[in-house]
This record gives structure tokens, C-alpha cells and sequence, in this order.
């Protein structure tokens, strides 16, 4: 369950640049090729602001869908799979997008 170590992330560099403020909503952008379970981290998250100034702040979650290009075909498409395969077929992939894990805004009272 890594979502409890990237919970505990987000929330260290949270109060790092908000101090003890207290926090409306934070908005965070996890890519669906990134291995991240949204469900899992939204849980984790409400168990580690418990006596932060984000104790009752919203975690919003955007999840965009990865790209890749298929280096036999040339084709660059949508990839939401980690079983990363071409409609061609072929899985020689590079992957575009999809992987990043990153906060995105932090809304503040």
C-alpha cells in the first residue's frame, strides 16, 4: 500500500508551504498509467491530516488518461491499460504520458 507514503507526501509538502493554515481542498493529478489507486489514497489521506491544518480538506483527484507511441506502427494513442499494447499489436511503447503523480493547487482559507 504505497498510497500511504504518497498520502504522507502530499500532506508533508502541503503544510511545508501552508504552515499550519488551514487547508479548504487540495487538488491532485495522478495519471492512470501511475500504478495509483485513487480510492486507496483518498483513504489514506483522511487518516494522516488527522491534526494538520488539513484535517478537513477536500482531496480532489484528477485522473487524465496516459498517451503512448507505438514505435512499429507510428501510431500515438489513448493508453488507460498497464498492459501496454498497440491496437496493432505490437507492445514496443513509448510511453508519452500517464505516469505522473503531482499536486496540482491547494485552496487555502
Amino acid at each position: 500500500m504505497h498510497e500511504l507514503a504518497i498520502a504522507e507526501s502530499v500532506v508533508g509538502a502541503v503544510v511545508d508551504k501552508v504552515g499550519d493554515g488551514a487547508v479548504v481542498a487540495v487538488r491532485v493529478e495522478i495519471g492512470r498509467l501511475s500504478g495509483v489507486v485513487a480510492d486507496s489514497l483518498r483513504f489514506c489521506f483522511e487518516v494522516v491530516v488527522n491534526g494538520t491544518g488539513l484535517q478537513d480538506a477536500r482531496l480532489d483527484i484528477d485522473e487524465p488518461s496516459g498517451r503512448a507511441y507505438c514505435r512499429t506502427c507510428g501510431d500515438e494513442f489513448e493508453l488507460d491499460d498497464p498492459i501496454m499494447l498497440c491496437p496493432c499489436g505490437s507492445a514496443d511503447l513509448e510511453v508519452l504520458s500517464g505516469q505522473q503523480l503531482r499536486i496540482i493547487s491547494v485552496e487555502v482559507v
